[in-house]
């Protein structure tokens, strides 16, 4: 566990790439994620081009907190929202095989960015956030919630996911496995990244594939259940 930890804090710190594998019992799902704060269209790229998923942003709840960003699922239930547009309440969540909520919040665009597709406006939506969340980490939320605004609009093209609170001690998906890696490498928790799909099938890309191909790369890869005794033990 501790070699494999090591090379994931080190690479990431480094503004390299890391892989996580959530669980068996869960999506069973690889990740392969960056630093936010150094991603370059390159990365962006990489992403898109490797993994097949969905570009994700996961943020650490105390970011989400300071720019009043709140979960999609918690704006859909409101009841004026289910007045105004009862389709909602037909399409709540509560069927979820492997968790009790999701972990979207807002989606975003730079102000900046064209369409906000292109490898170029989702980098520089990505690595502006992340050095905003650092800019504003002690200002007051009503002046990061105005600096947000200034530079970013919804709805985007960055789908945007945030921790639970508590961190892994609450949930255990791949957005506060995202978060818990920034932390113990030092990084600011903003991570970018997507899951590994098949190439040429129906399905997540299974475990051993995943590993498989970080180390034909070089990239260092970790289970969840690694990173959670990490984490914890960082926190004791």
């Amino acid at each position: 566990m501790g070699e494999g930890i090591e090379a994931v804090k080190s690479a990431f710190a480094s503004g390299l790439p890391v892989l996580i594998f959530d669980s068996e019992m869960r999506e069973g799902e690889t990740d392969l994620l960056f630093p936010a704060l150094h991603v370059q269209p390159t990365q962006i790229r990489q992403l898109r081009q490797v993994c097949g998923g969905l570009l994700f942003l996961a943020i650490g709840d105390e970011v989400a907190d300071c720019f009043g960003m709140p979960f999609l699922q918690d704006i859909h239930t409101t009841q004026s929202a289910l007045d105004s547009w009862p389709v909602l309440g037909h399409l709540i969540t509560h069927d979820l095989r492997y968790d009790q909520r999701s972990a979207f919040t807002i989606s975003l665009n730079h102000r900046d960015t064209f369409t906000g597709i292109t490898d170029f406006d989702r980098a520089l939506t990505v690595r502006r956030f992340a050095e905003l969340s650092v800019e504003t980490s002690s200002s007051p939320s009503n002046q990061a919630i105005d600096a947000l605004g200034k530079e970013f609009r919804t709805p985007g093209h960055i789908p945007v996911c945030r921790e639970a609170k508590g961190g892994l001690s609450a949930r255990q998906g791949h957005t506060e496995l995202a978060v818990a890696v920034a932390r113990l490498a030092g990084c600011p928790p903003v991570v970018v990244g997507a899951e590994m799909l098949e190439p040429d099938g129906d399905q997540a890309l299974s475990k051993s594939s995943a590993q498989a191909w970080g180390r034909e790369h070089g990239v260092p890869f970790v289970s969840g259940s690694d990173l959670f005794e990490a984490a914890m033990k960082d926190v004791r």
